[in-house]
This record gives structure tokens, C-alpha cells and sequence, in this order.
């Protein structure tokens, strides 16, 4: 069953990805707001079951935590053994 908090959540991510996806080529575009940036990345945390490094913004962790960008060298390394899991899947 899923409960209403988890459904807003759900829908917080979805959206703020497709937000995401949808200025990926608009550099003047506004980005989402960075209430939106971390509470997607939190969701995003719970799925993976391990925090992402502090060392990411909130946008590159949901880019590259969901394969829409591909990790640098030295976020592969931060990311340690998490780096195995990326990209997650959702759906």
C-alpha cells in the first residue's frame, strides 16, 4: 500500500527530474527550487540505501544517482561502493 506521504514524494521526485530534464539544454531556464533538490535527493537516498556524498550538489546527485549524467573519475571514487548501484533504477 502506498500512503499518501509516500505517493507526494514519489511525485516530488518524478517531477523535479523532469524539471531536470526539461532545462538539461536551457541554461537561462530557471532550475527547481532547492526545497525541491533535496527532498528529491533524500528520497533518492532511501532507495539507494546509503547516503550520497556531501561532496554533490543536489542536482548532480540526482543526475547522476538516475544515469543522467555519467560520474567523474573522482565522483566515482567518492561515491565508493554506492558507485556500484548507479544508476538507479526507478520505476
Amino acid at each position: 500500500m502506498l500512503t499518501v506521504g509516500n505517493y507526494l514524494s514519489v511525485y516530488v521526485v518524478e517531477w523535479t527530474l523532469h524539471h531536470l530534464d526539461l532545462i538539461a539544454h536551457l541554461p537561462s531556464a530557471a532550475e527547481p527550487p532547492a526545497e525541491t533538490l533535496a527532498a528529491a535527493r533524500a528520497s533518492l537516498e532511501k532507495i539507494a540505501g546509503a547516503p550520497i556524498p556531501a561532496s554533490f550538489s543536489d542536482k548532480d546527485a540526482l543526475l547522476v544517482g538516475t544515469g543522467r549524467r555519467a560520474p567523474t573519475d573522482a565522483e566515482t571514487a567518492a561515491l565508493g561502493g554506492l558507485a556500484a548501484k548507479i544508476p538507479l533504477v526507478l520505476g
